[in-house]
């Protein structure tokens, strides 16, 4: 298993290495903090121990469950928003086939996703599709009220019962729920739905390597086992016990967070492979929501390498200096490509002859690094081996136990999220929800 690993160095034009190395005692504070529940949000942390407390029962029911939807079902429509769908997403996508409509992908079986929008035409043409297809559904939910989700299993339930009779469909609906209670889990009781558990000390946006993640990840035919396993790495990889200089998570923690102070408050996650387009939505969310309070926090950004270098390129290069880059580097390909010779060079590449797609890339990326660095841009670069699932499994780990730390040493609680329920109240009090009549009253009065 090829390890992750992170450089720094490309910071220190900008912030000192002894500043760097001066929050190696912080770090494992936070650490210290993180592994025994002291510190804000402490009922949150069942993530931190959860690859190396995942049970072999666990894991082995989550794959005999989705082999099982296998044998019935082409698609599984996973239903939830944010840290319920994107995790799978992300895991998903870096591990598929880019075009799934090609020969070699068409018999995979198909994750798709609902409930993380209120789009009518999404909605409805992913109804269309399903009209013709075998479907089974996963909705996760912790309470199942949550607006965005609970709209589209109606809808996806009401279509599959209409298609197959309400018998027929108990056994294609997986429910993702709390383990005691939530008008999703008394549904499940109530219909006989096979269900999984969202431990109760795991937020959304921390639970890809629960159920939530596992179970469509398993479906779509990728080794959940090596997934975990990689998560197992990284969390020996990240204890308190772990040397600053030698604990990724720390050492990242630190880095952002030092630029912070030094006035970058922008970070962009890059990536040179568009498979990792999802994994930057992921990484949004997890640093955006837990970060984002008190009037503080790092915007998370993301790109799209080289297709960005086109349009945000030239911002990065020379706009406003209050960013940083982080790089996602793929080091080895899944696939080899080599560019043919071209007798006649109308184009002028035929120095490329004979060199394979990732060299080019590879060289984009080191090219856009230095030109970046130049214009005054820090770079932090963090390695993975492949886009493999135990790479993955390193990678998610290591954010999610950089973005706790990173938390801490804010002063934040990075495992509530007060500020996402504001525009739900505005939102119910304009749809006339039972309860919202003076709230209706007052923002229908402001927006006369």
């Amino acid at each position: 298993m090829g390890t992750l690993s992170i450089d720094i160095s490309k910071i220190y034009d900008f912030i000192p290495v002894d500043k760097i190395r001066s929050y190696a005692n912080i770090t494992r504070e936070q650490l210290e903090k993180l592994h025994n529940k002291t510190g804000p949000g402490h009922d949150f942390l069942g993530w931190v121990n959860l690859p190396s407390s995942i049970t072999e029962e666990q894991v082995k029911d989550i794959e005999v469950t989705a082999s099982s939807l296998r044998k019935k079902a082409n698609i599984l429509v996973v239903i939830g928003i944010g840290g319920s769908y994107l995790g799978a997403k992300a895991v998903i996508d870096a591990l598929s086939h880019n075009f799934p409509c090609s020969k070699k992908a068409e018999k995979n079986p198909k994750v798709l996703f609902a409930g993380q929008n209120l789009g009518e035409d999404y909605l409805s043409e992913l109804l269309d599709l399903l009209d013709n297809e075998n479907y089974a559904i996963a909705v996760i939910s912790k309470s199942g009220t949550t607006t965005e989700p609970a709209i589209a299993f109606r809808i996806i339930k009401s279509h599959l019962e209409a298609k197959l009779g309400k018998e027929k469909s108990k056994d294609l609906i997986i429910t993702i729920t709390d383990e005691k209670k939530g008008a999703l889990k008394k549904l499940a009781g109530i219909e006989g739905y096979k269900t999984f558990v969202i431990p109760d000390d795991t937020g959304g946006r921390f639970s890809v390597l629960s159920p939530v993640g596992l179970l469509p990840i398993a479906f779509a035919g990728f080794d959940i086992r090596k997934l975990i396993g990689g998560a197992r790495n990284m969390e020996n990889q990240t204890k308190p016990s772990v040397p600053f200089e030698q604990n990724p998570s720390a050492i990242y923690a630190a880095a952002r967070n030092a630029l912070y102070k030094a006035g970058k408050n922008i970070e962009i996650l890059a990536n040179y492979n568009n498979k990792l387009i999802y994994f930057n939505e992921w990484w949004k969310q997890l640093y955006g929501e837990s970060e984002g309070k008190d009037g503080k926090g790092i915007f998370p950004a993301s790109v799209n390498f080289t297709a960005d270098l086109h349009s945000m390129g030239q911002y990065i290069q020379e706009g406003e200096r209050h960013i940083f880059e982080t790089v996602i580097s793929v080091k080895n390909s899944n696939r080899k490509l080599v560019i043919p010779h071209d007798p006649d060079n109308n184009d002028q590449l035929n120095f490329l002859s004979g060199k394979q797609i990732s060299e080019v890339n590879s060289k984009a990326e080191l090219g856009t690094m230095l030109a970046h660095i130049d214009g005054g841009v820090p770079n932090i670069r963090i390695e993975i081996n492949t886009l493999s699932e135990e790479s993955l499994g390193q990678l998610i780990y290591f954010f999610e136990k950089a973005c706790g730390i990173s938390g801490y040493i804010l002063g934040v609680n990075p495992f509530d999220q007060p500020g996402v329920e504001a525009y739900k109240k505005n939102m119910f009090a304009l749809l006339d929800k039972p309860g919202f009549e003076e709230e209706s009253k007052k923002i229908k009065a402001r927006l006369k």
